[in-house]
Order: structure tokens, then C-alpha cells, then sequence
């Protein structure tokens, strides 16, 4: 989940979502909309990898269907769902047709996964709203937690921008955000500071850093690996 599109459609009134395709990517996905509260339909063409996910209880409910069929996804109630993530990534035909189906059936948002540049480009032809690349994200993470363990989160705004959670730096410890003057000498803009359990948004310059505290910047990718971190 590394758009900013994707987290503003789930907006507080959206509550139901529709996972296509059971493999590792839906699975993992639909279990964490399901421990964050939202209803999760979730399909796959192999009853045996629905029968998992409701034995396993990270859908509320799931259904045997073929998603190239848009009868089918019309009579399991996908089209009326607020977003529907299309996580087949394997079966690229699959993969487009589905997303096609989904999209001419109305409104809904629909994010895809996508198993190569290829593949992606045909997702947005065909009217996908996000295209996601779960094994390039993850590799990129694994790469800033091995050379930047000080970074501990990351969201990414773009190729270029992004927001990160750091460690106050050693030779933060003890300087106001004022004295430090992060703007000008790194091109960073401070959104928050706090620990693990409280954080305080668009804190004041005066507000002084502690080493064992944490903090939010905003800015580019080049600027934020300039950080003493």
C-alpha cells in the first residue's frame, strides 16, 4: 500500500473491500484489512485457496468464481464493493481482463497488482487506479532497512518524494528544529516528532529533539539520504 491515491479512497466511510486472487499477496492483504476493521470479500478461481481463507478467518467471506466472467462477479456482489484489489499476478490475461471487467462495471476503485513494467502499463491502459509491484516494493524496503535502520517508516509520494519515520540522529539530540534549520541545509520539512506512543503534529521550531525520540520529514529521496542517519 504506497500511493497516497490508494489511502485517500479509504476514506472513513469506506468499510468493504473485495480481494481477487487468494495467493500470498491477497492473503496478506486481505488479513490486514480485516485486523483494521474493514469487511473483506474475498474470490479466487480455486475453491481450495477459498476454503483456506475462511478456515483461516481473514475474510468474512469468500467465493469459488472465475473473475474473467463478469456475470460472475456481478452475481457475488463485486461491483458494488468500494475497492476491489485485483491481486493476480502470476496469470497477466487474468489479470487485465478482471480489471477490465471491474472498471466498466461502474466506479469502483481498483488496485492492481502487477508482475512486471509490462504488465503494469497494461493495468492503467485498461483503467486500474493504482498498480502496486509488491516484489520490487519489497525490495526497495529490504535496501533502506539493511543501509538506513534508522528510517522505520517510509511512504513513498512519489518515485522521487517521500515521508519517513526516523531515529532523531545523535547530533540532533538536544537542538530545537529551529537551531537545526532542516530546511535549509537538507530541504526537509518537519510534520511531526514524538515516540512510539504520542507524537505531536507540526510541532513549533523551539521544540527541542531527544535521542531516543522520533521524527517525521517530508522531502525528496536525494535529501533524506543526505540525513545523518
Amino acid at each position: 500500500m504506497q500511493n497516497i491515491r490508494f489511502f485517500n479512497n479509504m476514506r472513513s466511510t469506506t468499510r468493504h473491500f473485495a480481494v481477487i486472487g487468494l495467493g500470498r499477496f491477497g492473503r496478506a492483504t486481505s488479513e490486514t484489512l480485516r485486523k483494521m476493521g474493514y469487511q473483506v470479500l474475498g474470490t479466487d478461481i480455486d475453491e481450495s485457496l477459498v476454503a483456506q481463507a475462511l478456515d483461516d478467518k481473514i475474510v468474512d467471506n469468500a467465493i469459488q468464481l472465475d473473475s474473467t466472467k463478469p456475470n460472475a462477479l456481478r452475481a457475488a456482489g463485486i461491483f458494488e464493493v468500494d475497492t476491489v484489489i485485483v491481486a493476480i499476478g502470476k496469470y497477466v490475461e487474468e489479470s487485465i481482463i478482471t480489471t477490465l471487467n471491474v472498471k466498466e462495471a461502474g466506479g469502483t476503485f481498483v488496485a492492481a497488482k502487477a508482475s512486471s513494467e509490462i504488465h503494469g502499463k497494461l493495468l492503467k491502459r485498461v483503467g486500474a487506479d493504482l498498480v502496486v509491484f509488491p516484489e520490487y516494493d519489497a525490495g526497495c524496503e529490504l535496501a533502506y532497512r539493511i543501509t538506513k535502520p534508522a528510517i522505520l517508516e517510509r511512504f513513498d509520494l512519489d518515485p522521487e518524494s517521500s515521508i519517513v519515520e526516523i531515529r532523531v540522529p545523535e547530533e540532533f539530540s538536544g537542538k530545537t528544529i529551529e537551531e537545526l534549520q532542516l530546511r535549509n541545509r537538507y530541504g526537509l520539512n518537519v510534520l511531526a516528532i514524538g515516540d512510539a506512543k504520542r507524537f505531536k503534529i507540526n510541532p513549533e521550531p523551539q521544540e527541542r529533539l531527544c535521542k531516543n525520540s522520533c521524527m517525521v520529514v517530508i522531502g525528496s529521496n536525494r535529501d533524506i539520504q543526505r540525513l545523518p542517519i
